[in-house]
Protein backbone atom coordinates (compact mmCIF):
# COMPACT_ATOMS: atom_id res chain seq x y z
CA UNK A 1 0.00 0.00 0.00
CA UNK A 2 1.31 3.45 -0.84
CA UNK A 3 1.77 5.89 2.01
CA UNK A 4 -0.41 8.51 0.39
CA UNK A 5 -4.03 9.56 0.46
CA UNK A 6 -4.72 7.03 -2.21
CA UNK A 7 -4.59 3.27 -1.85
CA UNK A 8 -2.96 0.84 -4.27
CA UNK A 9 -4.06 -2.65 -5.14
CA UNK A 10 -2.17 -5.10 -7.32
CA UNK A 11 -2.67 -8.63 -8.52
CA UNK A 12 -0.69 -11.20 -10.45
CA UNK A 13 -3.28 -13.95 -10.39
CA UNK A 14 -3.25 -16.61 -13.04
CA UNK A 15 -6.33 -16.24 -15.23
CA UNK A 16 -9.27 -18.44 -14.41
CA UNK A 17 -12.56 -18.91 -16.16
CA UNK A 18 -14.85 -19.09 -13.13
CA UNK A 19 -15.39 -16.50 -10.42
CA UNK A 20 -15.63 -16.96 -6.69
CA UNK A 21 -19.13 -17.36 -5.37
CA UNK A 22 -18.79 -14.10 -3.42
CA UNK A 23 -18.63 -12.18 -6.69
CA UNK A 24 -21.71 -13.76 -8.25
CA UNK A 25 -23.90 -10.82 -7.31
CA UNK A 26 -21.42 -8.06 -8.26
CA UNK A 27 -22.64 -5.19 -10.44
CA UNK A 28 -21.30 -5.28 -13.99
CA UNK A 29 -19.74 -2.07 -15.34
CA UNK A 30 -18.63 -1.53 -18.94
CA UNK A 31 -15.13 -0.04 -19.09
CA UNK A 32 -13.06 1.52 -21.86
CA UNK A 33 -9.28 1.26 -21.82
CA UNK A 34 -6.57 3.26 -23.60
CA UNK A 35 -3.00 2.22 -24.35
CA UNK A 36 -0.57 4.31 -22.30
CA UNK A 37 2.83 2.56 -22.35
CA UNK A 38 4.53 0.07 -24.68
CA UNK A 39 7.91 -1.61 -24.26
CA UNK A 40 9.10 -3.41 -27.39
CA UNK A 41 11.51 -6.35 -27.31
CA UNK A 42 13.36 -8.05 -30.18
CA UNK A 43 10.61 -10.71 -30.17
CA UNK A 44 7.49 -9.16 -28.64
CA UNK A 45 6.13 -6.29 -26.59
CA UNK A 46 4.58 -5.45 -23.25
CA UNK A 47 1.53 -3.17 -23.42
CA UNK A 48 -0.05 -1.26 -20.53
CA UNK A 49 -3.64 -0.01 -20.81
CA UNK A 50 -5.22 2.48 -18.41
CA UNK A 51 -8.85 2.34 -17.25
CA UNK A 52 -10.39 5.28 -15.38
CA UNK A 53 -13.66 4.32 -13.73
CA UNK A 54 -16.11 5.45 -11.02
CA UNK A 55 -16.53 2.47 -8.71
CA UNK A 56 -19.59 2.11 -6.53
CA UNK A 57 -19.39 0.83 -3.00
CA UNK A 58 -19.17 -2.94 -2.77
CA UNK A 59 -18.30 -5.52 -5.39
CA UNK A 60 -18.16 -4.72 -9.10
CA UNK A 61 -17.13 -6.53 -12.27
CA UNK A 62 -15.44 -4.33 -14.85
CA UNK A 63 -15.87 -5.53 -18.42
CA UNK A 64 -13.45 -4.15 -21.04
CA UNK A 65 -14.06 -5.34 -24.59
CA UNK A 66 -11.24 -3.56 -26.43
CA UNK A 67 -8.24 -5.85 -25.87
CA UNK A 68 -6.46 -7.53 -28.83
CA UNK A 69 -7.17 -11.18 -29.55
CA UNK A 70 -3.47 -11.99 -29.92
CA UNK A 71 -2.35 -11.15 -26.41
CA UNK A 72 -0.85 -13.78 -24.12
CA UNK A 73 -3.68 -14.28 -21.62
CA UNK A 74 -1.37 -15.80 -19.02
CA UNK A 75 0.65 -12.57 -18.95
CA UNK A 76 -2.22 -10.26 -17.89
CA UNK A 77 -1.52 -8.36 -14.70
CA UNK A 78 -3.68 -5.66 -13.07
CA UNK A 79 -2.82 -2.97 -10.57
CA UNK A 80 -4.89 -0.01 -9.48
CA UNK A 81 -5.34 2.83 -7.07
CA UNK A 82 -8.22 4.90 -5.76
CA UNK A 83 -9.41 7.05 -2.90
CA UNK A 84 -10.25 3.93 -0.93
CA UNK A 85 -8.57 0.56 -0.51
CA UNK A 86 -9.28 -1.60 -3.56
CA UNK A 87 -9.31 -5.38 -3.67
CA UNK A 88 -8.78 -7.05 -7.04
CA UNK A 89 -10.25 -10.51 -7.34
CA UNK A 90 -10.62 -12.77 -10.34
CA UNK A 91 -9.33 -11.75 -13.78
CA UNK A 92 -11.03 -13.50 -16.65
CA UNK A 93 -10.08 -13.07 -20.33
CA UNK A 94 -12.38 -14.51 -22.94
CA UNK A 95 -13.25 -14.15 -26.57
CA UNK A 96 -16.77 -12.70 -26.90
CA UNK A 97 -18.97 -15.41 -28.29
CA UNK A 98 -20.78 -14.55 -31.46
CA UNK A 99 -24.40 -15.70 -31.61
CA UNK A 100 -24.64 -18.98 -33.54
CA UNK A 101 -25.76 -18.41 -37.11
CA UNK A 102 -28.15 -20.92 -38.72
CA UNK A 103 -27.72 -20.02 -42.37
CA UNK A 104 -30.47 -22.31 -43.76
CA UNK A 105 -33.00 -20.92 -41.27
CA UNK A 106 -31.94 -17.33 -42.01
CA UNK A 107 -32.25 -17.96 -45.74
CA UNK A 108 -35.79 -19.33 -45.25
CA UNK A 109 -36.83 -16.29 -43.20
CA UNK A 110 -35.35 -13.88 -45.75
CA UNK A 111 -37.10 -15.77 -48.56
CA UNK A 112 -40.48 -15.62 -46.74
CA UNK A 113 -40.11 -11.89 -46.11
CA UNK A 114 -39.25 -11.32 -49.75
CA UNK A 115 -42.44 -13.22 -50.71
CA UNK A 116 -44.47 -11.01 -48.38
CA UNK A 117 -42.85 -7.97 -49.88
CA UNK A 118 -43.74 -9.14 -53.37
CA UNK A 119 -47.39 -9.64 -52.30
CA UNK A 120 -47.50 -6.13 -50.88
CA UNK A 121 -45.98 -4.72 -54.03
CA UNK A 122 -48.74 -6.47 -56.01
CA UNK A 123 -51.39 -4.93 -53.75
CA UNK A 124 -49.84 -1.49 -54.28
CA UNK A 125 -49.78 -1.94 -58.04
CA UNK A 126 -53.47 -3.05 -57.97
CA UNK A 127 -54.53 -0.06 -55.84
CA UNK A 128 -52.68 2.35 -58.13
CA UNK A 129 -54.44 0.82 -61.15
CA UNK A 130 -57.88 1.22 -59.44
CA UNK A 131 -57.12 4.85 -58.70
CA UNK A 132 -56.08 5.54 -62.27
CA UNK A 133 -59.27 3.85 -63.55
CA UNK A 134 -61.47 5.97 -61.23
CA UNK A 135 -59.72 9.16 -62.31
CA UNK A 136 -60.07 8.22 -65.97
CA UNK A 137 -63.79 7.36 -65.48
CA UNK A 138 -64.38 10.78 -63.91
CA UNK A 139 -62.76 12.53 -66.86
CA UNK A 140 -64.26 10.42 -69.67
CA UNK A 141 -67.90 10.09 -68.36
CA UNK A 142 -69.27 13.43 -67.06
CA UNK A 143 -71.89 12.63 -64.44
CA UNK A 144 -74.23 15.56 -65.35
CA UNK A 145 -75.02 14.56 -68.96
CA UNK A 146 -77.19 11.63 -70.09
CA UNK A 147 -76.86 9.42 -73.16
CA UNK A 148 -78.79 11.87 -75.32
CA UNK A 149 -77.21 15.00 -73.88
CA UNK A 150 -79.95 15.78 -71.41
CA UNK A 151 -79.13 16.96 -67.94
CA UNK A 152 -79.28 14.34 -65.17
CA UNK A 153 -80.75 14.90 -61.77
CA UNK A 154 -78.43 16.39 -59.16
CA UNK A 155 -78.79 13.26 -56.98
CA UNK A 156 -77.10 11.18 -59.67
CA UNK A 157 -74.27 13.69 -59.81
CA UNK A 158 -73.65 13.28 -56.09
CA UNK A 159 -73.76 9.51 -56.29
CA UNK A 160 -71.17 9.50 -59.10
CA UNK A 161 -68.90 11.93 -57.24
CA UNK A 162 -69.10 9.85 -54.07
CA UNK A 163 -68.32 6.63 -55.93
CA UNK A 164 -65.22 8.09 -57.59
CA UNK A 165 -64.03 9.67 -54.32
CA UNK A 166 -64.52 6.47 -52.34
CA UNK A 167 -62.60 4.47 -54.95
CA UNK A 168 -59.65 6.91 -54.94
CA UNK A 169 -59.57 7.06 -51.11
CA UNK A 170 -59.69 3.28 -50.85
CA UNK A 171 -56.82 2.94 -53.31
CA UNK A 172 -54.71 5.55 -51.44
CA UNK A 173 -55.33 3.80 -48.12
CA UNK A 174 -54.28 0.46 -49.56
CA UNK A 175 -51.06 1.99 -50.98
CA UNK A 176 -50.16 3.64 -47.65
CA UNK A 177 -50.81 0.51 -45.60
CA UNK A 178 -48.80 -1.68 -47.96
CA UNK A 179 -45.92 0.82 -48.09
CA UNK A 180 -45.67 0.89 -44.27
CA UNK A 181 -45.62 -2.90 -44.13
CA UNK A 182 -42.93 -3.01 -46.83
CA UNK A 183 -40.72 -0.63 -44.84
CA UNK A 184 -40.95 -2.89 -41.81
CA UNK A 185 -40.19 -5.96 -43.95
CA UNK A 186 -37.15 -4.17 -45.46
CA UNK A 187 -35.85 -3.46 -41.95
CA UNK A 188 -36.27 -7.11 -40.98
CA UNK A 189 -34.51 -8.28 -44.15
CA UNK A 190 -31.60 -5.85 -43.53
CA UNK A 191 -31.22 -7.12 -39.95
CA UNK A 192 -31.23 -10.74 -41.11
CA UNK A 193 -28.61 -9.92 -43.76
CA UNK A 194 -26.40 -8.38 -41.05
CA UNK A 195 -26.77 -11.54 -38.95
CA UNK A 196 -26.03 -13.65 -42.00
CA UNK A 197 -22.77 -11.76 -42.71
CA UNK A 198 -21.73 -11.40 -39.08
CA UNK A 199 -17.95 -11.73 -38.57
CA UNK A 200 -16.33 -13.37 -35.55
CA UNK A 201 -15.34 -10.99 -32.74
CA UNK A 202 -12.09 -9.09 -33.36
CA UNK A 203 -11.44 -8.09 -29.72
CA UNK A 204 -10.86 -9.88 -26.44
CA UNK A 205 -13.07 -9.30 -23.41
CA UNK A 206 -11.34 -8.89 -20.04
CA UNK A 207 -13.42 -9.06 -16.85
CA UNK A 208 -11.99 -7.82 -13.55
CA UNK A 209 -13.66 -8.26 -10.16
CA UNK A 210 -13.03 -5.21 -7.96
CA UNK A 211 -14.20 -4.51 -4.39
CA UNK A 212 -14.26 -1.02 -2.86
CA UNK A 213 -15.46 -0.20 0.68
CA UNK A 214 -16.86 3.10 -0.57
CA UNK A 215 -17.66 4.77 -3.87
CA UNK A 216 -14.45 6.11 -5.39
CA UNK A 217 -12.72 7.16 -8.57
CA UNK A 218 -10.20 4.47 -9.51
CA UNK A 219 -7.41 4.10 -12.07
CA UNK A 220 -6.48 0.61 -13.19
CA UNK A 221 -3.44 -0.39 -15.26
CA UNK A 222 -3.68 -3.64 -17.18
CA UNK A 223 -0.40 -5.03 -18.53
CA UNK A 224 -0.01 -7.90 -21.01
CA UNK A 225 2.40 -9.33 -23.59
CA UNK A 226 1.91 -9.60 -27.33
CA UNK A 227 4.04 -11.49 -29.85
CA UNK A 228 3.52 -9.72 -33.17
CA UNK A 229 5.85 -6.82 -32.43
CA UNK A 230 9.62 -6.38 -32.50
CA UNK A 231 12.51 -3.99 -32.95
CA UNK A 232 15.67 -4.38 -34.97
CA UNK A 233 18.93 -2.55 -34.27
CA UNK A 234 20.13 -0.21 -37.03
CA UNK A 235 23.20 2.02 -37.05
CA UNK A 236 24.60 5.14 -38.68
CA UNK A 237 28.42 5.13 -38.72
CA UNK A 238 29.84 8.60 -39.48
CA UNK A 239 33.62 8.65 -39.93
CA UNK A 240 35.65 11.85 -39.81
CA UNK A 241 38.98 10.82 -41.35
CA UNK A 242 40.72 13.75 -39.65
CA UNK A 243 43.38 16.17 -40.82
CA UNK A 244 46.85 17.34 -39.81
CA UNK A 245 45.39 19.04 -36.75
CA UNK A 246 42.54 16.59 -36.08
CA UNK A 247 42.62 12.88 -35.35
CA UNK A 248 40.08 10.51 -36.93
CA UNK A 249 36.83 10.10 -35.02
CA UNK A 250 33.80 7.89 -35.45
CA UNK A 251 30.24 8.70 -34.41
CA UNK A 252 28.06 5.62 -34.06
CA UNK A 253 24.33 6.34 -33.88
CA UNK A 254 22.13 3.52 -32.61
CA UNK A 255 18.58 3.28 -33.92
CA UNK A 256 15.61 1.04 -33.25
CA UNK A 257 13.40 0.05 -36.16
CA UNK A 258 10.04 -0.81 -34.58
CA UNK A 259 7.29 -2.78 -36.32
CA UNK A 260 4.08 -4.20 -34.95
CA UNK A 261 1.12 -6.20 -36.25
CA UNK A 262 -0.72 -6.75 -32.97
CA UNK A 263 -4.14 -5.83 -34.29
CA UNK A 264 -4.30 -2.59 -32.28
CA UNK A 265 -2.95 0.88 -33.01
CA UNK A 266 -0.47 2.39 -30.59
CA UNK A 267 -1.65 5.99 -30.50
CA UNK A 268 0.21 8.64 -28.50
CA UNK A 269 1.97 6.13 -26.23
CA UNK A 270 5.10 6.26 -24.08
CA UNK A 271 7.40 3.96 -26.06
CA UNK A 272 10.55 2.14 -25.02
CA UNK A 273 12.70 -0.63 -26.47
CA UNK A 274 14.47 -3.29 -24.43
CA UNK A 275 17.23 -5.79 -25.16
CA UNK A 276 15.37 -8.53 -23.25
CA UNK A 277 14.29 -11.45 -25.47
CA UNK A 278 11.03 -12.74 -24.06
CA UNK A 279 10.61 -15.53 -26.62
CA UNK A 280 13.72 -17.49 -25.62
CA UNK A 281 12.29 -18.94 -22.42
CA UNK A 282 13.71 -18.73 -18.94
CA UNK A 283 16.14 -21.67 -18.87
CA UNK A 284 18.74 -23.36 -20.99
CA UNK A 285 17.52 -26.41 -22.93
CA UNK A 286 17.79 -29.78 -21.22
CA UNK A 287 19.84 -32.41 -23.02
CA UNK A 288 18.86 -36.05 -23.37
CA UNK A 289 21.34 -38.93 -23.19
CA UNK A 290 23.25 -40.04 -26.30
CA UNK A 291 23.42 -43.81 -26.89
CA UNK A 292 26.10 -45.51 -29.02
CA UNK A 293 24.71 -48.73 -30.49
CA UNK A 294 24.66 -50.87 -33.58
CA UNK A 295 22.19 -49.79 -36.24
CA UNK A 296 18.72 -51.20 -35.68
CA UNK A 297 17.16 -53.27 -38.44
CA UNK A 298 14.08 -51.33 -39.61
CA UNK A 299 10.84 -53.08 -38.84
CA UNK A 300 8.58 -53.89 -41.77
CA UNK A 301 5.67 -51.49 -42.06
CA UNK A 302 2.10 -52.53 -42.52
CA UNK A 303 0.57 -51.96 -45.91
CA UNK A 304 -0.83 -48.46 -46.24
CA UNK A 305 1.28 -46.98 -43.42
CA UNK A 306 2.98 -43.64 -43.92
CA UNK A 307 6.77 -43.59 -43.95
CA UNK A 308 8.79 -41.01 -42.05
CA UNK A 309 10.02 -39.51 -45.30
CA UNK A 310 6.46 -38.79 -46.35
CA UNK A 311 5.73 -36.71 -43.29
CA UNK A 312 5.87 -32.95 -43.83
CA UNK A 313 8.96 -31.23 -42.49
CA UNK A 314 8.68 -28.31 -40.16
CA UNK A 315 9.05 -25.05 -42.02
CA UNK A 316 11.97 -22.92 -40.85
CA UNK A 317 11.11 -19.65 -39.22
CA UNK A 318 11.86 -16.68 -41.40
CA UNK A 319 12.72 -13.28 -40.10
CA UNK A 320 11.65 -10.28 -42.09
CA UNK A 321 14.43 -7.91 -43.00
CA UNK A 322 13.80 -4.31 -43.56
CA UNK A 323 16.00 -1.52 -44.88
CA UNK A 324 16.24 2.00 -43.44
CA UNK A 325 15.49 5.15 -45.43
CA UNK A 326 17.86 6.76 -47.98
CA UNK A 327 21.05 8.54 -46.88
CA UNK A 328 20.85 12.05 -45.45
CA UNK A 329 22.49 15.00 -47.18
CA UNK A 330 25.81 16.33 -45.85
CA UNK A 331 25.69 19.10 -43.28
CA UNK A 332 25.82 22.65 -44.64
CA UNK A 333 27.06 25.84 -43.03
CA UNK A 334 23.83 26.33 -41.08
CA UNK A 335 23.43 24.97 -37.58
CA UNK A 336 22.62 21.28 -37.64
CA UNK A 337 19.29 20.19 -36.14
CA UNK A 338 19.57 17.85 -33.18
CA UNK A 339 17.79 14.53 -33.42
CA UNK A 340 15.71 13.37 -30.47
CA UNK A 341 17.40 10.57 -28.54
CA UNK A 342 16.17 8.00 -26.04
CA UNK A 343 17.00 7.93 -22.33
CA UNK A 344 18.92 4.77 -21.46
CA UNK A 345 18.26 2.69 -18.35
CA UNK A 346 21.23 0.32 -18.10
CA UNK A 347 21.11 -2.74 -15.86
CA UNK A 348 23.46 -5.65 -15.29
CA UNK A 349 21.47 -7.96 -17.56
CA UNK A 350 19.46 -5.70 -19.84
CA UNK A 351 19.11 -2.21 -21.29
CA UNK A 352 15.91 -0.26 -21.87
CA UNK A 353 15.71 2.91 -23.95
CA UNK A 354 12.82 5.30 -23.24
CA UNK A 355 11.82 7.41 -26.25
CA UNK A 356 11.10 11.03 -25.20
CA UNK A 357 7.58 12.34 -25.66
CA UNK A 358 4.76 10.32 -27.17
CA UNK A 359 4.84 8.08 -30.24
CA UNK A 360 2.12 6.69 -32.52
CA UNK A 361 2.50 3.51 -34.57
CA UNK A 362 -0.41 1.85 -36.34
CA UNK A 363 -0.82 -1.91 -36.63
CA UNK A 364 -0.46 -1.75 -40.42
CA UNK A 365 1.76 1.33 -40.66
CA UNK A 366 5.07 -0.43 -41.33
CA UNK A 367 8.41 0.27 -39.66
CA UNK A 368 9.34 3.37 -37.69
CA UNK A 369 12.99 4.23 -37.05
CA UNK A 370 13.86 5.94 -33.75
CA UNK A 371 17.22 7.16 -32.47
CA UNK A 372 18.06 5.58 -29.13
CA UNK A 373 21.75 6.30 -28.44
CA UNK A 374 25.03 7.56 -29.90
CA UNK A 375 28.70 7.63 -29.04
CA UNK A 376 31.79 9.33 -30.48
CA UNK A 377 35.09 7.49 -30.17
CA UNK A 378 38.63 7.79 -31.55
CA UNK A 379 39.13 5.63 -34.64
CA UNK A 380 42.20 3.86 -35.99
CA UNK A 381 42.37 3.89 -39.79
CA UNK A 382 43.92 1.30 -42.07
CA UNK A 383 43.51 -0.04 -45.58
CA UNK A 384 42.50 -3.68 -46.02
CA UNK A 385 42.37 -5.72 -49.21
CA UNK A 386 41.95 -9.32 -50.34
CA UNK A 387 43.43 -9.08 -53.86
CA UNK A 388 43.00 -12.80 -54.51
CA UNK A 389 39.29 -11.87 -54.95
CA UNK A 390 39.26 -8.07 -55.46
CA UNK A 391 42.28 -5.72 -55.83
CA UNK A 392 40.32 -2.79 -54.37
CA UNK A 393 41.76 -1.23 -51.23
CA UNK A 394 39.04 -0.56 -48.64
CA UNK A 395 39.36 2.01 -45.88
CA UNK A 396 38.66 0.43 -42.50
CA UNK A 397 38.11 2.07 -39.12
CA UNK A 398 38.46 0.19 -35.86
CA UNK A 399 37.38 1.42 -32.45
CA UNK A 400 36.93 0.22 -28.91
CA UNK A 401 33.31 -0.41 -27.90
CA UNK A 402 32.88 1.85 -24.86
CA UNK A 403 29.11 1.54 -24.26
CA UNK A 404 27.98 -0.33 -21.17
CA UNK A 405 25.43 -2.14 -23.33
CA UNK A 406 26.37 -4.65 -26.00
CA UNK A 407 26.07 -3.69 -29.65
CA UNK A 408 23.51 -6.01 -31.19
CA UNK A 409 24.09 -7.26 -34.76
CA UNK A 410 22.45 -5.07 -37.36
CA UNK A 411 22.76 -3.15 -40.60
CA UNK A 412 24.87 0.00 -40.80
CA UNK A 413 24.56 3.07 -43.01
CA UNK A 414 28.15 4.16 -43.75
CA UNK A 415 29.17 7.83 -44.05
CA UNK A 416 32.74 9.00 -44.75
CA UNK A 417 33.45 12.70 -44.22
CA UNK A 418 29.75 13.50 -44.57
CA UNK A 419 29.19 11.43 -47.73
CA UNK A 420 27.07 8.28 -47.80
CA UNK A 421 29.27 5.50 -49.20
CA UNK A 422 27.13 2.38 -48.72
CA UNK A 423 25.81 -0.11 -46.24
CA UNK A 424 27.46 -2.72 -44.11
CA UNK A 425 26.83 -5.06 -41.20
CA UNK A 426 27.81 -4.76 -37.57
CA UNK A 427 28.55 -7.91 -35.60
CA UNK A 428 27.56 -8.32 -31.96
CA UNK A 429 30.13 -6.89 -29.58
CA UNK A 430 30.38 -6.38 -25.84
CA UNK A 431 31.99 -3.56 -23.93
CA UNK A 432 35.76 -3.18 -24.57
CA UNK A 433 35.61 -5.28 -27.76
CA UNK A 434 37.39 -3.95 -30.85
CA UNK A 435 34.92 -3.27 -33.66
CA UNK A 436 35.91 -3.00 -37.33
CA UNK A 437 33.86 -1.24 -40.00
CA UNK A 438 34.61 -0.73 -43.68
CA UNK A 439 34.15 2.75 -45.20
CA UNK A 440 34.40 2.17 -48.92
CA UNK A 441 37.18 2.12 -51.51
CA UNK A 442 40.40 4.08 -51.07
CA UNK A 443 41.39 4.93 -54.64
CA UNK A 444 44.78 6.38 -53.62
CA UNK A 445 46.07 2.99 -52.54
CA UNK A 446 46.67 0.78 -55.60
CA UNK A 447 47.04 -2.98 -55.29
CA UNK A 448 48.05 -5.49 -57.98
CA UNK A 449 48.35 -9.25 -57.61
CA UNK A 450 50.24 -11.26 -60.26
CA UNK A 451 50.71 -15.01 -60.74
CA UNK A 452 54.47 -15.56 -61.19
CA UNK A 453 54.50 -19.33 -61.53
CA UNK A 454 52.15 -22.28 -61.62
CA UNK A 455 53.74 -25.73 -62.01
CA UNK A 456 51.98 -29.06 -61.91
CA UNK A 457 54.30 -32.07 -62.06
CA UNK A 458 55.66 -35.10 -60.25
CA UNK A 459 58.26 -35.74 -57.57
CA UNK A 460 60.66 -38.60 -56.75
CA UNK A 461 64.37 -39.34 -57.13
CA UNK A 462 64.21 -42.38 -59.42
CA UNK A 463 60.56 -43.36 -59.49
CA UNK A 464 57.63 -40.96 -59.58
CA UNK A 465 55.87 -41.30 -56.23
CA UNK A 466 53.70 -38.21 -56.01
CA UNK A 467 52.20 -35.30 -57.87
CA UNK A 468 52.84 -31.63 -57.04
CA UNK A 469 51.16 -28.27 -57.58
CA UNK A 470 53.40 -25.26 -56.92
CA UNK A 471 52.24 -21.65 -57.25
CA UNK A 472 53.93 -18.28 -56.76
CA UNK A 473 52.25 -14.86 -56.43
CA UNK A 474 53.44 -11.27 -56.01
CA UNK A 475 51.23 -8.51 -54.60
CA UNK A 476 52.34 -4.90 -55.12
CA UNK A 477 51.00 -2.09 -52.92
CA UNK A 478 51.41 1.62 -53.78
CA UNK A 479 50.49 4.28 -51.20
CA UNK A 480 49.40 7.39 -53.11
CA UNK A 481 48.62 9.41 -49.99
CA UNK A 482 50.87 12.19 -48.70
CA UNK A 483 50.70 10.65 -45.24
CA UNK A 484 51.55 7.19 -43.89
CA UNK A 485 48.78 4.62 -43.56
CA UNK A 486 48.60 1.11 -42.19
CA UNK A 487 47.89 -1.59 -44.79
CA UNK A 488 46.63 -5.18 -44.29
CA UNK A 489 46.72 -7.67 -47.17
CA UNK A 490 44.90 -11.00 -46.89
CA UNK A 491 45.50 -14.17 -48.91
CA UNK A 492 44.73 -17.89 -48.76
CA UNK A 493 46.96 -20.88 -48.12
CA UNK A 494 45.20 -24.17 -48.97
CA UNK A 495 44.43 -26.38 -45.97
CA UNK A 496 44.69 -30.17 -46.07
CA UNK A 497 42.18 -32.39 -44.32
CA UNK A 498 43.89 -35.62 -45.47
CA UNK A 499 47.25 -36.91 -44.23
CA UNK A 500 48.16 -37.97 -47.79
CA UNK A 501 47.89 -34.37 -49.01
CA UNK A 502 50.83 -32.22 -47.86
CA UNK A 503 50.64 -28.41 -48.04
CA UNK A 504 53.72 -26.30 -47.39
CA UNK A 505 54.50 -22.59 -47.61
CA UNK A 506 57.90 -22.19 -49.30
CA UNK A 507 60.78 -20.07 -47.98
CA UNK A 508 60.47 -17.51 -50.78
CA UNK A 509 57.29 -16.28 -49.09
CA UNK A 510 57.32 -12.92 -47.31
CA UNK A 511 56.61 -13.95 -43.71
CA UNK A 512 52.98 -13.14 -42.82
CA UNK A 513 52.24 -11.18 -39.65
CA UNK A 514 49.18 -13.29 -38.71
CA UNK A 515 47.62 -16.58 -39.71
CA UNK A 516 44.20 -18.15 -39.34
CA UNK A 517 42.76 -14.66 -38.85
CA UNK A 518 39.16 -14.41 -37.63
CA UNK A 519 39.47 -18.16 -36.85
CA UNK A 520 39.51 -19.06 -40.55
CA UNK A 521 42.04 -21.75 -41.36
CA UNK A 522 44.67 -20.84 -43.92
CA UNK A 523 43.74 -17.14 -44.12
CA UNK A 524 46.95 -15.12 -43.79
CA UNK A 525 47.56 -11.43 -43.22
CA UNK A 526 50.50 -9.16 -44.03
CA UNK A 527 50.23 -5.81 -42.22
CA UNK A 528 52.68 -2.90 -42.34
CA UNK A 529 52.85 0.88 -42.25
CA UNK A 530 53.15 2.27 -45.77
CA UNK A 531 55.03 5.57 -46.02
CA UNK A 532 53.79 8.33 -48.31
CA UNK A 533 54.42 7.25 -51.92
CA UNK A 534 55.95 3.91 -50.84
CA UNK A 535 55.76 0.82 -53.07
CA UNK A 536 55.96 -2.57 -51.35
CA UNK A 537 55.95 -6.14 -52.71
CA UNK A 538 54.65 -9.24 -50.92
CA UNK A 539 55.71 -12.67 -52.22
CA UNK A 540 53.59 -15.73 -51.54
CA UNK A 541 54.66 -19.24 -52.64
CA UNK A 542 53.14 -22.59 -51.71
CA UNK A 543 53.25 -26.21 -52.85
CA UNK A 544 50.89 -29.16 -52.51
CA UNK A 545 52.04 -32.80 -52.77
CA UNK A 546 49.71 -35.86 -53.02
CA UNK A 547 49.85 -39.54 -54.13
CA UNK A 548 50.33 -40.06 -57.87
CA UNK A 549 47.40 -42.47 -58.18
CA UNK A 550 44.86 -39.95 -56.86
CA UNK A 551 43.34 -36.69 -58.00
CA UNK A 552 43.32 -33.49 -55.99
CA UNK A 553 41.20 -30.37 -56.26
CA UNK A 554 41.15 -27.08 -54.34
CA UNK A 555 37.66 -26.01 -53.30
CA UNK A 556 36.25 -23.43 -50.86
CA UNK A 557 35.68 -24.72 -47.34
CA UNK A 558 32.12 -25.61 -46.49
Amino acid sequence: MRITAKCLATTSLVLVTTAFASWSWAAELDATSAIDTVTVYPDGATVTRVIAVDLPSGDSTLIAKDFPLGLDTSSIRVEGEGGAKLTIGTIDARTPRAAPVNLPELDKRIEALNDQRADLQGAIDSAIARRKFAEHFAEASPAGIGDKGEARPIAEWRTAFAAVGDEIASADTAVRDATRKMREIDRQIAQLEVERKAKPPSKLEVRMDIAAPAATKATLRVTYNVRNARWLPLYDARLDTGAKDRKPQLELVRRAEVTQATGEDWSNVALGVSTVRIGRGGSAPELNSLVAQYPQVPRPRALGSVSDSAMPAAAPMQQRKMETSAAKAADDIRERAEEQQAVAEIGDFQATYKIPGRVSLGAAEGAKSLRIASMTVPADLMVRAAPVMDPTAFLEASFKQTDDTSLLPGKVAIYRDGTFVGRGKLSASAKDDIVRLGFGADDKVRIERAVLKRNEGSAGLLVTTSKTDERSFKTTIRNGHDFPIKVAIEDQLPVSENEDILVEMLPATTPPTASNIRDRRGVLEWSFDAKPGEVKDINFVWRIRWPKDKSMVIVPAG
